[in-house]
């Protein structure tokens, strides 16, 4: 038997309900669009031209905008109606398509059309996630919140898990114009998902209620930073957050795939299972981290959970500093499966909680920019890890980056969170 933990009884129950459901049938809607997208759209300028550059453009030209756009979409959230703003960013992306399909059934799918049309979903895409993560403590009450944040991080999982599959099939059946145009419905019916929910459930403040002022992109940003850097507590956890992308890319995202294909021979069917151990253990840790949070402080939860993974960071170049041994290729598709879902489960575990704190202890009219600051620091951030650890792996042993990279996100970590335990003694994650 499955216990809701809420009550359904009384209307603002029901309401909370009906939003959290509209919430993850739209939010599904358009990740699992995006991702089958994103896929079948990368092996399409594959086909079209055969260039790798090409194939990275499109890469770069979907996270570059991001970073640029992130801080000024929280001002924008911020300062409008965020109802309106989330579902119009949805509409838009689903006319786009729309008109994409139209327009290259005219003239052609051309490489251009492509690019322009990943960068205004890449634009679309990000003013609708500023807005929905800064809205969503309107949406739900505080003992719902974490619930929100968990559900929409094992959406993002499995996507990443079930998109590649699915924009291969996609691929493989589908002209790719004719998929367009379902994803361009899909993003319409996400649109209208999103117009169904009640955006003031729990609001404390409405937009209307707010001062009117003029936007100016450049004093609200630096407002956003100066509250940022006021509160210790709270630009703490942002470099926490910002320092583990860093040694994730470093330590994982590059060398993992290098050893497994280059070093280890693993091959394609192998390394695929190992990837998908990652979102998969994401999931786990999105299903736990509300019993946990109730047992364990957040403050030595999130040390715990920290020098978990900075040793998980470190052993995943054991194997290759072992490989004198030569194990069977089963042994190292299990060792890195296993590390693998615990580093997911891990990361899902720190990063949950902290979206909660966030929502909670950010005013609405700061919400958006804070938010959105501390999300393009750290995609910034990741290009640079990424580049480095690449470097490095043409300079030195790949099992030492992994060392070099764990012991140094373990010191930092250690240092860190000593003066952050006093900091977050009153952060409590009410569930």
């Amino acid at each position: 038997m499955i216990t809701l933990p809420f009550s359904v009884n009384g209307g603002k129950n029901r309401t909370e309900i009906k939003n959290l459901f509209l919430f993850s049938s739209g939010k599904t809607v358009s990740i699992f669009g995006t991702a089958i997208y994103q896929f079948a759209l990368g092996l399409y300028v594959l086909k079209l031209t055969g260039s790798a550059i090409s194939f990275a453009a499109t890469l770069i030209l979907g996270i570059i905008p991001m970073i640029v756009i992130n801080p000024f979409a929280g001002v924008i959230a911020d300062k409008f109606n965020k109802k309106r703003l989330i579902v119009s960013m949805d509409l838009l992306n689903g006319v786009l398509l729309v008109a994409v399909y139209v327009l290259s059934n005219i003239i052609g799918f051309k490489l251009w059309l492509i690019y322009v049309t990943t960068i205004l979903m890449t634009v679309f895409s990000t003013f609708f996630g500023v807005a929905l993560e800064s809205a969503k403590p309107n949406i739900v009450s505080k003992t719902m919140l974490m619930n929100i944040n968990s559900i929409s991080k094992i959406i993002d999982s499995i996507s990443s898990i079930m998109g590649p599959m699915l924009g291969g099939i996609v691929f493989a059946i589908f002209d790719i114009r004719t998929f367009i145009m379902i994803n361009g419905i899909s993003f319409i019916f996400s649109g209208i998902s999103m117009m169904l929910i009640n955006f003031k459930q729990f609001q404390q403040q409405s937009n209307e209620e707010l001062p009117k002022e003029k936007i100016n992109f450049l004093r609200d940003i630096k407002d956003g930073v100066h509250y940022i850097t006021a509160r210790k507590n709270i630009l703490n956890l942002f470099i926490l957050l910002i320092s583990l992308n860093f040694f994730l890319g470093f330590t994982v995202t590059v060398p993992i795939p290098y050893i497994m294909n280059t070093v280890l021979g693993l091959g394609s069917k192998n390394f695929g299972i190992i990837q998908g151990s990652f979102p998969v253990g994401m999931i786990m840790g999105a299903l736990m981290v509300k019993k946990l949070t109730k047992k364990i402080p957040y403050s030595s939860f999130l040390r715990y959970l920290s020098v978990s993974l900075s040793t998980f960071m470190i052993i995943t170049g054991l194997p290759v500093l072992l490989e004198k041994y030569q194990f069977a290729p089963e042994f190292y598709v299990i060792f890195y499966s296993i590390v693998m879902f615990l580093i997911g489960a891990i990361v899902a575990l720190i990063d949950i909680p902290f979206s909660y704190i966030m929502q909670n202890e950010i005013p609405e009219e700061f919400r958006g920019r804070v938010l959105s600051i501390g999300i393009s620091i750290g995609k910034a951030m990741l290009p640079l890890a990424l580049v480095t650890s690449g470097i490095l792996l043409t300079l030195i042993p790949s099992y030492m980056i992994q060392m070099i990279g764990g012991g140094l996100f373990l010191l930092f970590i250690l240092q860190s969170t000593t003066k952050m335990k006093v900091e977050l003694k009153t952060v409590s994650i009410d569930t």
